[in-house]
């Protein structure tokens, strides 16, 4: 048995156990929780009926999440000339090219997101297997390879999502904070739902969405009701 503290105990005994919940009624739920001494992260997490082991029905992708997800996103683009300067105008926090990469190299990953241009994918890619691990690797698909950064930078910072299939099958988002109004919160996990829902690989058969869950930080889980995400889409 883990230790609980007092403040998970009462917030569990507002989640009765067997029971599902509408996306409101899961938010409103999460906003009655005990409030720590900080601004809980709540987070939207699926478990999906894919093998991860298969390329063919890998899921990932991205969401302009309405309300912003409420995080300072830290930006790092590997760019020169023009889309460098664009991306440091934006508001990227670190920008460069060679000496950008040679400080990855050394360990450097302090930055959520990384935004490369296409001619800088070659050496990019040198620093896979930094960034892989960490999700930080750009990728076309979620809008991190291009020429546009200043776009790109926008995008991540006013609340963009990037998400990808772990080796479990789950897929998790941030969709805002505990602070965030019932709205915006229920507007946030609606559009990260609906996104993960048309993110069905082909060639993925049977049940797509195993189970959903909603939760804050440090708080337990809220299980949604299937027709949450059976008919977002």
């Amino acid at each position: 048995m883990k230790n609980r503290s007092k403040r998970y105990e009462k917030a569990a005994a507002l989640v009765p156990a067997g029971k599902s919940y509408g996306l409101e009624e899961a938010v409103g739920t999460v906003k009655k929780f005990p409030a720590p001494k900080f601004d809980p992260t709540v987070t939207v997490s699926f478990h999906l009926g894919v093998d991860p082991r298969k390329s063919d029905q890998m899921v990932r992708g991205s969401v302009a999440l309405p309300h912003g997800s409420g995080k300072n996103v830290r930006v790092a683009v590997f760019a020169a000339g023009a889309a460098a300067e664009a991306a440091t105008a934006a508001g990227a926090e670190f920008v460069g090219f060679e000496e950008l990469i040679k400080r990855v190299q050394g360990g450097f990953t302090d930055f959520d997101v990384a935004i490369a241009t296409p001619d800088a994918m070659t050496e990019v890619r040198k620093i896979a297997r930094v960034l892989g691990p960490r999700g930080l690797m750009p990728n076309p698909k979620t809008g991190t390879v291009t020429d546009d950064t200043a776009k790109a930078v926008k995008e991540v910072k006013a609340g963009r999502i990037d998400y990808k299939l772990d080796k479990n099958g789950n897929v998790s988002g941030a969709v805002g904070k505990s602070s965030f109004s019932e709205e915006a919160l229920v507007e946030n996990a609606r559009a990260f739902i609906d996104s993960v829902v048309r993110a069905k690989p082909p060639s993925a058969k049977g049940n797509f969405v195993r189970s959903v869950t909603v939760a804050a930080s440090m708080s337990p889980g809220i299980p949604l009701e299937s027709s949450v995400y059976t008919k977002s889409v």
